[in-house]
């Protein structure tokens, strides 16, 4: 026994000490790994990263932030400092001799001289020009050219952002579009190519797409092919460079002769811009034309048309009218906390390119089960920052090798609190490039509908946009974590499936379940709460759909646009119910958002003296197959009465109004719209008002398909069984919360019908999803006929718990994981009356009726 103790405590002591020296080397290992980081991690910082976040960036808290290509974001402390300067301090217009004025003036003078020494840039060789942003100064310069009596050609190259490409269209005497090759090739050229036409070449210093460096020693290589730059000039796009990298302009010799930029990209705040130009060159700007106010010494009104420019300086001469002196201010409390924070742009450069370097090493890494590539990344490169930036462009494809909808991807992170960016990203030519799309085929499918923004994403079996990420001097570990563990658990498919999305009902089933309406509901103002049918009553079904869905809906006043719950979730507290006895549409508000009773009835009839009538593009944009814009004209009468107006407007905080569609009104259909002059003005941005199409000017035909406004389709089904399963889902990945429940309703799902099953033996199963393979179903006494159609595909709005506006993100966690198809997330069938039905629908007394507790009669598909 005592031997056997003596064994023990060996064991003991001996796996004590392979413990402690594991746990020794463990640390060392960690330490050693966390030293290697911190090398290049927020190297030059006056204090860590996660520091720096906590104390001046309260507002990443919770959310990953990776679109700092789009803005980067302030710090806290530039706008305290830029309040307590303010309160402080009467700044008065510059344009005065006043002592606020002065002070005003004596301000802007230094940051002026502060920005120079920010990019090392000497003021005896440049001047800086404030602009509203690097759009305006880009512009400021095309028509200063366009102004030269001798016209100009222009050139850019093919990673331009769109506002550098707009400049062609102001080149008289032509233009040309460039990549690498055809610049070496121009610039080798310019010797013995000489014009005393003005050139100028304008390229980014960073694409903004993919975070490709362009090379900055193309200008002095320019102007010394061009015999010192006579009549050959350089327009750098820095904006989207400077927002992690230094400019050196300190070599004037080699310097652009100008520089666009936007302090926002730099320090997240002001919104403010600018144009550095070089003295020497500057002359060719004396040509523009127009003048605005403090540009000039003396103007003569009327009479001779004669006037003297201010000849004290560059800027003087060309920033017009008052100076957005309080945002220069601001940049100056931006350019003091900025340096303070981050000591130099190296030091971010450092930085973003370490951070930048991780991720994608773990995106570009990534496979699925059978060794296939997850993401597509358009772009090599980094770690060397001579060359790349941190910016991220990629597209990702699923095990088959099909690619995944951008849009998706970006509504899913959305959920996540990740914030990144889908699309062309401004980037026309590179985006084009990269996704190998030429000029011919895009004007096609823009004829077809295709849009900038719009979630058409892969056409022709290519994706028609790419997923951007771009990362900042505040971005962390912690975000690139976050991003890539996002992709991994929801696009990376680590085994193959092993069942189909849906379940096919069991053919040998002895009993068949026996399906039936569990309720039906409508949504009388699109966006707004909806308004259940009550038990045992009959309702109507239209060729459209279900009497009084979606036919109300609150437009914008001022744009005509409809509104939507995502940028106005106030919507949901707006209750509309259809009261039939008395013929109206009656609106109610939850009393804690109007402090007290709050309501509006509308009647149903039509009252062609209280609406005027309006034109609106209708958007199919969830259709399937070729996409076009605007496949249908649709008629909406907008309230005129100004209590409706008041009523919305108030509820909202945005000028709105009431607007009404009806796919029944054969004044609507037969005649164009004649607009009220109030609403011709407010309307006249979208809606042609001379140009109808021969669908506007005459009766609809008998069987033809309705399609609203609001959706594709006309009717939403969710079965409860598949409800069911989804909630058993959540419920198996969601750690049990004391006291709160989390499962989901039906109600979530925003359907006109739920569909629910009577299991007849206990033993016997639901069948989740058994409404994808159904075909048609038949409903009620009259047995309706209904086609069922595509699956409605899921947005991030089915987060939002529409009775509190909770977020519930547990439902979009778990949707994608068991519902996607082609990277789209599915729950639910659109319905359409069949055209068999089509005849006998919406014609008077004969009309047909459905109801809560009909029986269901499915067709499977290819029975």
């Amino acid at each position: 026994m005592a031997e056997q103790m003596n064994t023990m405590h060996t064991t003991i002591v001996i796996t004590a000490v392979a413990k402690e020296l594991w746990s020794s080397t463990h640390f060392m290992m960690e330490s050693i790994e966390e030293e290697s980081v911190h090398s290049q991690y927020g190297q030059g910082y006056f204090a860590g990263t996660d520091a720096i976040r906590e104390q001046e960036y309260p507002l990443l808290n919770g959310t990953t932030y990776l679109d700092h290509a789009g803005t980067t974001l302030y710090a806290r402390s530039s706008i305290e400092s830029f309040s307590d300067d303010m309160i402080s301090n009467l700044f008065g217009n510059p344009h005065s001799m006043s002592v606020s004025s002065q002070l005003s003036t004596e301000r802007t003078d230094d940051v002026r001289l502060r920005v120079l020494q920010f990019f090392n840039a000497s003021p005896d060789e440049f001047d800086v020009v404030f602009v509203a942003n690097a759009t305006a100064a880009i512009k400021l310069i095309g028509e200063s050219f366009r102004d030269d009596p001798r016209g100009f050609w222009y050139g850019y190259h093919v990673d331009s952002h769109t506002s550098v490409i707009g400049v062609r269209e102001l080149a008289d005497m032509g233009c040309q579009c460039f990549d690498d090759t055809d610049v070496d090739a121009w610039i080798s050229e310019l010797g013995t190519a000489q014009s005393k036409i003005p050139k100028l070449f304008a390229f980014p210093a960073q694409s903004n797409m993919n975070g490709r460096r362009l090379p900055l020693q193309w200008c002095g290589q320019i102007r010394s092919a061009a015999n010192e730059g006579r009549n050959v000039f350089t327009l750098l796009d820095a904006a989207s460079f400077l927002s992690t990298a230094p400019l050196d302009l300190g070599e004037a010799a080699t310097a652009p002769d100008f520089t666009a930029l936007s302090f926002y990209k730099i320090f997240g705040y002001p919104d403010l811009g600018a144009l550095i130009v070089r003295k020497s060159t500057a002359s060719v700007l004396e040509r523009r034309k127009y003048f605005g106010g403090g540009t000039v010494d003396m103007v003569i009104a009327s009479g001779a048309q004669w006037h003297a420019k201010k000849e004290t300086s560059i800027h003087e001469r060309l920033e017009d009218g008052t100076l957005p002196f309080h945002s220069i201010i601001a940049l100056d409390a931006a350019l003091t906390t900025h340096k303070r924070l981050y000591g130099s742009m190296s030091n971010i450069s450092s930085h973003t390119g370490f951070l930048a370097q991780r991720v994608y090493d773990r995106l570009s890494g990534l496979r699925h089960f059978n060794g296939m590539k997850v993401c597509e990344i358009y772009q090599s490169g980094y770690g060397n920052p001579a060359l790349q930036g941190p910016i991220i462009a990629f597209n990702m494809r699923n095990s088959h090798g099909e690619w995944i909808p951008k849009s998706e991807v970006e509504k899913l992170a959305t959920v996540h609190n990740i914030q990144l960016r889908s699309g062309s990203v401004c980037n026309p030519g590179r985006t084009a490039m990269s996704l190998g799309w030429a000029g011919e085929e895009l004007r096609r499918h823009y004829a077809t509908g295709l849009r900038c923004g719009d979630d058409h994403d892969v056409l022709d079996g290519r994706p028609t946009g790419i997923l951007r990420v771009s990362l900042g001097a505040m971005t962390n570990l912690k975000d690139i974590d976050s991003l890539t563990d996002f992709v991994e658990e929801f696009y990376v498919e680590k085994v193959p499936p092993l069942v189909p999305l849906s379940l096919p009902m069991d053919a040998n089933n002895i009993v068949a379940p026996q399906f039936y309406v569990e309720s039906l509901t409508i949504f009388p103002i699109k966006g707004c709460a909806p308004f259940k049918i009550p038990e045992g009553k009959r309702w109507e079904v239209k060729r459209e759909g279900l009497a009084w869905d979606r036919e109300w809906y609150l437009v914008h006043q001022v744009t005509g646009f409809p509104l939507k719950q995502k940028e106005y979730p106030q919507m949901a507290s707006i209750y509309p119910s259809v009261d039939m006895e008395r013929g109206i549409l009656r609106i109610t508000c939850n009393p804690k958002v109007t402090n007290g009773p709050f309501s509006l009835e509308i009647p149903l009839i039509w009252d062609a003296k209280s609406t005027s009538v309006m034109s609106s593009p209708v958007r199919s944009s969830c259709r399937k197959g070729v996409p076009s814009a605007y496949e249908h004209s649709s008629s909406l009468r907008a309230y005129a009465s100004p209590v409706v107006s008041a009523f919305f407007t108030e509820l909202l905080g945005v000028a709105c109004t009431l607007a009404r569609f009806s796919s029944l009104d054969a004044e609507l259909d037969i005649k164009p719209p004649n607009l009220a002059s109030i609403w011709k003005n407010r309307f006249r941005r979208f809606a042609t008002l001379d140009s109808f199409s021969r669908a506007d000017r005459i009766p609809r035909q008998n069987c033809q398909k309705y399609v609203l406004v609001s959706n594709e389709m006309s009717i939403l089904i969710v079965s409860r069984s598949s409800v069911n399963r989804l909630n058993e889902i959540i419920k198996a990945n969601t750690k049990p919360t004391s006291g709160v429940s989390k499962a989901i309703g039906a109600d979530l799902f925003t359907s006109n019908i739920v569909v629910a099953e009577r299991v007849c033996q206990p033993a016997r199963a639901e069948h989740p999803y058994a409404e994808d393979h159904w075909s048609s179903i038949r409903i009620g006494k009259d047995q309706l006929l209904f086609d069922t159609v595509d699956p409605c595909q899921r947005c991030q709005m089915l987060c939002v718990d529409q009775p509190t506006g909770v977020r519930r993100n547990e439902i979009f966690a778990a949707l994608p994981k068991m519902r996607k198809v082609d990277g789209r997330v599915q729950f639910g069938r659109y319905a359409v009356i069949s055209t068999k039905e089509g005849e006998n629908i919406g014609m008077g007394p004969g009309s047909r009726t459905i109801m809560v507790g009909d029986v269901v009669l499915p067709t499977e598909q290819n029975h």
